[in-house]
């Protein structure tokens, strides 16, 4: 079995800070989206991995590279962005006849995936949403098999959202229906999306199910990559590195504190993940993420995002700051 991690995306609803940062690295609860996805599957034994990169791909496969060392990774470019569809059939000629374990690159899910991936069924993941309209949507009959899936649909059939994982065992079926839709420009909202083509798998006899996830985490958009956060570093309990010393200050858990912060006089948490070497003096920070090497003085931050090697100083705000940013709030 292969895994296959579409991670080709810009993120534009999550800029500044996906002008520097692939939105997969974003930090989240002490670590990255795709951090959590990669030791998922890890853990449930999977070992041969395809990304698909496209903008700032580098600093995916630097980082894969980096902290997972003993993956069998590959890395395949979609130069052009022509929806999920196209990104999947590039993989074609790696994954060969392997079953596919596809997951979204922003797809955080609470699940077995032991269980899921030791199923002999094609497996799609869902969650009971209630507006359907923004995701692709599994219809299903009386026997559990999917009857019908189609992509954000204007009058949904059901409540069951695709939340972006997909178990395939018919590898060669599924890369046959895709051909088709791309040999006859077959598109939905101006992409090749994977939906049609598992809608045509469906259509010429393919057996697919659902299964359900417990929970599933938005990292889309500020907000709900933030109210995220704090599910996470709830479930987790975060994390504060052995022996550490922050002076004068109160740390209201949860939070996470990576290594070599420096903090001094001010409060963390709750809901806060901190990124390596940043330093905070003399701030109040609750339900937040602050990025690494940045520095953070007389402020208090609430509901905010900070990127990597930025200066914030002054007064209380509600920011969305992105990296190599430096300002100065107490300047007339």
């Amino acid at each position: 079995m292969k895994a296959i991690i579409p991670v080709a995306g810009a993120g534009t609803k999550l800029r500044p800070h996906t002008y520097t940062q692939p939105k997969a690295l974003i930090p989240l609860a002490g670590r990255s989206i795709l951090s959590i996805i990669i030791d998922q599957l890890v853990e449930a034994g999977i070992r041969d991995f395809v990304f698909i990169v496209g903008y700032l791909g580098d600093k995916i496969q630097d980082y894969v590279k980096e902290n997972y060392p003993s993956l069998n990774a590959h890395f395949v470019v979609q130069s052009e962005r022509q929806g999920l569809g196209h990104a999947i059939y590039l993989t074609k000629e790696i994954v060969g006849e392997d079953e596919m374990f596809i997951v979204l690159g922003d797809s955080i899910c609470e699940y077995d995936v032991k269980a899921v991936v030791a199923q002999d069924s094609s497996l799609l993941g869902v969650k009971k949403v209630d507006d359907p309209r923004n995701f692709g949507v599994a219809e299903m009959d009386e026997e559990g098999l999917i009857t019908r899936v189609v992509e954000k649909p204007h009058i949904p059939k059901s409540n069951l959202a695709l939340v972006g994982i997909y178990k395939i065992r018919e590898t060669k079926f599924l890369f046959n229906c895709l051909e088709n839709n791309i040999q006859n420009g077959i598109k939905a909202h101006g992409e090749f999306n994977l939906t049609d083509a598992i809608e045509c798998m469906i259509k010429h006899g393919a057996r697919l199910r659902t299964f359900k996830v417990q929970n599933w985490f938005d990292c889309g958009r500020k907000d709900s990559l933030l109210a995220s956060n704090a599910t996470l570093l709830k479930k987790l309990g975060g994390s504060i590195p052995e022996g550490s010393n922050f002076e004068n200050s109160i740390i209201v858990p949860p939070v996470s504190i990576a290594p070599g912060c420096t903090i001094k006089n001010s409060i963390i948490g709750p809901n806060v993940a901190v990124g390596e070497h940043a330093t905070i003096d003399s701030s109040i920070i609750k339900d937040s993420i602050i990025g690494s090497y940045a520095d953070l003085y007389d402020i208090v931050l609430i509901q905010s995002l900070i990127g990597s090697d930025t200066e914030v100083k002054g007064e209380s705000r509600s920011l969305n700051i992105g990296d190599n940013t430096e300002i100065d709030l107490g300047k007339q």
